[in-house]
């Protein structure tokens, strides 16, 4: 396989937009074909990824339209739908196109547009991702599965909703420093912890928000990445899955496939959880983040609650984690979401972040996780 580098990111402002999706990818994948000081016919492939566009925009067969709004009307066009992990499992497969020798620089990312859609139907559309015969039809919605996971850490290793809502608080103050995050304020534990229950324990503020916006990446294999001084190198990107059925999950302190795609991860990139530098990882609730910190290897298991209390995952802490405010402030345009977490560990490993930047980071992380922790997907970068 050869080397494979990300050349190129580009990511919308994040929030509530009047353009159709493709069009808030087209944004985002100009920005990064500027950033990647690259003529737009050098890329011969897209890879785009959209989950809702079918009901939201009355809009299927996204991948050629997207690709004509950008002028590229003629390039190989895929889409890629994998509930919330979607653009993050269309980087995977652009890295092995590229690895393969099939093409030498592919276009990759997603968006997505939801905030035209009445919330119930939003929330309706998103269940979509869930099991639809026995789950769906019993009501269980994503802030369910989640609370389920949630109950679940509570009894087996005493987590408190406080320490989830330390999550809450350490990514609203990481978005204030994100100029294209959704939320741009600052919350106090006291507004979390009072705000009110959605599915018990969570409740609203442990939630993400609904987000429109997109993300993009160009990919370039190394003999057109080692010419540019910026390139950030894809050390390992592993996907992993697990059963649809909440019932069949034996353990619901524990996302299986988190664990199986890290441990892939790590072992194509050579490194340990001791090497990661920085994080993005999918907080869509609070506990999925402590829970993810735990099956990439971060923390021992049970001690995900007390990292996030004692501030060892915010900027200057032990190992920052979503330093972009992650999906809670930044927002969560599930199409997108996966491109738009690698443009910011791009953008960390090149040093170029701001007052968010994690200082000397080399190494980087990010995870994904779609629908009810049926997907996961984890690539690790570095520079040089």
């Amino acid at each position: 396989m050869r080397r494979v580098a990300v050349i190129g990111v580009g990511v919308t402002r994040f929030g509530k937009h009047e353009r159709i999706s493709a069009e808030l990818f087209a944004e985002a994948a100009a920005d990064a074909i500027h950033d990647a000081d690259i003529a737009p016919s050098a890329v011969q492939a897209l890879y785009y990824g959209n989950v809702t566009g079918g009901e939201g925009e009355r809009q299927l067969h996204m991948g050629p339209l997207a690709a004509t709004l950008l002028g590229l009307p003629t390039i190989r066009t895929t889409r890629f739908e994998n509930a919330c992990a979607t653009s993050h499992a269309a980087f995977r497969h652009a890295v092995m196109e590229i690895g393969a020798g099939v093409s030498d620089v592919v276009l990759v990312g997603g968006a997505e547009r939801v905030l035209n859609i009445p919330t119930d139907a939003a929330t309706e559309y998103f269940a979509y991702c869930s099991e639809a015969s026995y789950e769906q039809s019993v009501g269980l919605t994503f802030p369910g599965v989640f609370a389920l996971i949630a109950r679940a850490h509570m009894a087996k290793y005493g987590t408190t909703e406080e320490q989830m809502a330390h999550v809450a608080v350490k990514n609203h103050r990481h978005g204030v420093l994100n100029p294209k995050a959704q939320f741009q304020k600052e919350i106090s534990l006291e507004t979390v912890l009072k705000s009110a229950y959605v599915a018990d324990p969570l409740k609203l503020f442990d939630c993400c928000p609904f987000t429109d916006g997109g993300a993009a990446l160009v990919l370039a294999a190394e003999e057109v990445a080692r010419k540019r001084p910026r390139a950030v190198w894809v050390l390992g990107t592993e996907a992993a899955s697990d059963t649809m059925f909440m019932h069949e999950k034996r353990d619901l302190s524990r996302v299986l496939a988190t664990e199986r795609a890290a441990a892939g991860a790590y072992r194509q990139a050579g490194k340990t959880p001791a090497d990661v530098d920085v994080v993005e990882l999918h907080d869509c609730f609070t506990i999925a983040e402590i829970v993810a910190t735990e099956g990439l290897g971060f923390f021992e298991p049970g001690a995900g609650g007390l990292a996030a209390e004692k501030g060892w995952t915010s900027l200057g802490g032990k190992l920052p984690v979503n330093p972009s405010g992650g999906l809670k402030a930044k927002g969560h345009p599930i199409g997108a979401t996966g491109a738009a977490q690698i443009a910011e560990i791009v953008t960390q490993l090149r040093g170029e972040a701001g007052l968010r930047q994690v200082e000397g980071a080399r190494t980087g992380l990010t995870h994904t996780l779609g629908g009810n922790t049926a997907t996961v997907l984890v690539s690790l970068f570095g520079r040089g």
